[in-house]
C-alpha cells in the first residue's frame, strides 16, 4: 500500500528507483499499482505527460543481496513489527555506506527503537508518508537523538524536490507530529459520541465542515495568532476541564470490538458500511485532495 506510492513519487520525481520485494504476488503487482497511481495523477493533472512516462524507470529486486549500485536514500516500507525493521535496519547499516541515509517510513513506531542495532545509528530517521503516498504532501522527517541533522536537512531537502511538503520533527516521540494531533481530534470525537453529545455523522459533519475547510491554509498555531492568545487563553480555561483527557482508548472500542463491530472489514463500527459506501469515500477523498493539492500549488505554497 505504501511502498509502491512512495515508488511512484520518486519516479515521477525524475529518479530511478530500485524496489526490493521478496514476495512473488507483490513484485508481480507492483507494475500495476504504480501505473494505477500514475494514470489517476496524469488523468487529474497532477503531473506531466514526461513525468507520467519516468514511472518506467524502476528495478525490480527480489532480494537486497541482488542490488549492487550505491543509492542517494534508502526507504524501508515493510511490515509494522519492531523486530523485523530492526533486523533489516541492521542489514542496510552493513550494506550501505554511512552517509547514505536510511530512512523507515514507519507510522508508529520510534526511529530510535527500529535503529538498536546499528553501528551508524546517526544516519536513521524517518521519513512517515501520509496515506495515500502519491497524494498527501506531508512528509514526517523524524529525527532520533542520534540523526545527523545534516543528513536530516538534506533528506527534508530530497523531499520538496519531489514535490512533498516535509516537515522536521526534532523529538523521536510516538506519533511523531502529525498523528499526536490527529489522535486528540479522534479520542475528543470518540468522547463525544459516548457521552450522547452528538452521533458520529455530526461529528463527522463539523469537522469535515468546519476547521476542516479552514486546515490546508489556516494551521491551528495561525489561527491562535489572528484571533489573538488573550482570547484563545480564555478559551481554553473554560472549554478544557471538560475535554477528555483520558490516557487509554475509549471503553467504546473494546464494547464495539466484542459485538464484532471491527470497522469497515466487518461492515459495521461507528457506521453500517452496508449501507455507506467505502469506495465512494475513498474516491471522493482522493478527488478533494487532489483539488486542494492543485490550488495550493497555484498559490506558490507547499504541496
Amino acid at each position: 500500500m505504501m511502498g509502491s506510492g512512495i515508488a511512484a513519487v520518486a519516479l515521477h520525481a525524475g529518479n530511478q528507483v530500485a524496489v526490493v520485494e521478496p514476495s512473488k504476488a507483490a513484485g508481480d503487482g507492483l507494475a500495476e499499482r504504480i501505473g494505477a497511481v500514475t494514470r489517476e495523477l496524469l488523468e487529474n493533472e497532477m503531473i506531466t505527460e514526461d513525468q507520467a512516462k519516468n514511472a518506467e524507470n524502476f528495478r525490480l529486486y527480489k532480494s537486497l543481496e541482488d542490488y549492487s549500485d550505491r543509492p542517494d536514500l534508502v526507504i524501508e516500507a515493510i511490515s509494522e513489527i519492531v523486530e523485523e525493521k530492526q533486523r533489516l535496519f541492521a542489514l542496510l547499516d552493513e550494506r550501505f555506506d554511512e552517509n547514505i541515509p536510511l530512512a523507515s517510513n514507519t507510522s508508529g513506531l520510534r526511529i530510535t527503537d527500529i535503529a538498536k542495532d546499528m553501528a551508524h545509528k546517526e544516519r536513521a530517521m524517518t521519513t512517515h508518508f501520509w496515506f495515500p503516498a502519491h497524494l498527501v504532501p506531508l512528509v514526517e522527517v523524524v529525527m532520533s537523538e542520534w540523526t545527523r541533522k545534516d543528513l536530516a536537512k538534506k533528506v527534508y531537502q530530497m523531499l520538496k524536490g519531489w514535490g512533498k511538503a516535509p516537515v522536521l520533527v526534532k523529538k523521536d516521540l510516538p506519533g511523531q507530529l502529525a498523528n499526536r494531533i490527529f489522535q486528540a481530534v479522534i479520542r475528543e470525537a470518540i468522547s463525544i459520541v459516548e457521552n450522547g453529545i452528538a452521533e458520529p455523522e455530526d461529528v463527522d459533519t463539523a469537522v469535515k465542515m468546519g476547521m476542516g475547510m479552514r486546515f490546508p491554509v489556516w494551521g491551528p498555531l495561525e489561527h491562535v495568532d489572528a484571533v489573538g492568545l488573550k482570547l484563545c487563553q480564555s478559551v481554553q480555561d473554560n472549554v478544557l476541564p471538560s475535554i477528555s483527557d483520558s490516557k487509554q482508548a475509549a471503553d467504546i472500542f473494546r464494547e464495539k470490538l466484542e459485538k464484532g463491530d471491527g470497522g469497515y472489514q466487518s461492515q459495521r463500527g461507528f457506521y453500517d458500511w452496508n449501507e455507506k459506501s467505502m469506495d465512494k469515500l475513498q474516491q471522493l477523498r482522493n478527488q478533494f485532495i487532489m483539488q486542494s493539492v492543485k490550488f495550493l500549488r497555484g498559490k506558490g505554497l507547499n504541496g
